[in-house]
């Protein structure tokens, strides 16, 4: 057993961070709310901060650190496959980032949560609540909008239960992957399946570029917040 640095201090805050907004995301709506006078109120300001985070977390795909880029987490069909394969065998193959299943699901978590913040601009419950962009759209679109917002909540407590499986399953076999979150440090039996030979580090990110990464998110959710 080794460790390796995987996921840096960017990640590590934005995971957690989404991780409290949409719990209380969800609480404020599937439930009564308390203490929250207006649950829908902080539903939809909770959903602006949903909103900067994936707004960061879109660029740090694109330009972050190697385990959070998509083309480092996205594999074809043949390691989908074969990663099938080896759960029903025994031992995982091991991966210092996503693995291919893992990947796919990061991705489809964060298009569900997408659609689920950008949707959510253009609602109304008629009346406590009007989304910041309500009134850029007609009556049919904010309707159908509704309709993709609840459907797809659907989707993401159906996705957010088989994270937590898999979490479960990984710890079984023997990986910690929340505590590799927590730390940014991952223990491997071996060299992972992953692994760039290119010398750099594989957790560090450009501090430039995240910067100027929650400078937009920022800048996006404070004039939303405005409207």
């Amino acid at each position: 057993m080794h460790q390796v640095r995987v996921w840096d201090l960017p990640i590590r805050l934005f995971h957690w961070a989404l991780v409290s907004a949409v719990a209380l995301s969800f609480y404020t709506m599937k439930t009564g709310g308390a203490p929250f006078v207006f649950p829908v109120e902080i539903h939809g300001r909770v959903g602006l901060v949903v909103l900067g985070l994936l707004l960061f977390r879109w660029g740090w795909a694109l330009g972050g650190s190697q385990h959070a880029r998509l083309w480092h987490f996205l594999h074809g069909p043949g390691a989908i496959v074969d990663y099938l394969r080896s759960l029903r065998r025994g031992p995982l193959p091991p991966y210092a980032g996503h693995n291919p299943l893992g990947g796919l699901a990061v991705l489809a978590m964060l298009v569900s949560l997408s659609v689920q913040a950008i949707s959510g601009l253009f609602l109304s419950d008629d009346i406590f609540f009007q989304a910041p962009l309500h009134d850029r759209v007609s009556t049919e679109i904010s309707d159908t909008l509704c309709t993709l917002h609840h459907w797809n909540a659907q989707l993401l407590i159906g996705l957010i239960g088989l994270h937590l499986v898999a979490l479960v399953v990984h710890r079984a076999k023997g990986e910690r992957l929340v505590g590799a979150m927590l730390t940014g440090r991952k223990r491997l039996p071996g060299r992972p399946a992953d692994r760039v030979d290119d010398g750099a580090d594989p957790a560090r990110g450009n501090p430039w570029l995240a910067a100027v990464l929650v400078l937009v998110a920022v800048g996006v959710v404070g004039w939303l917040w405005q409207l």
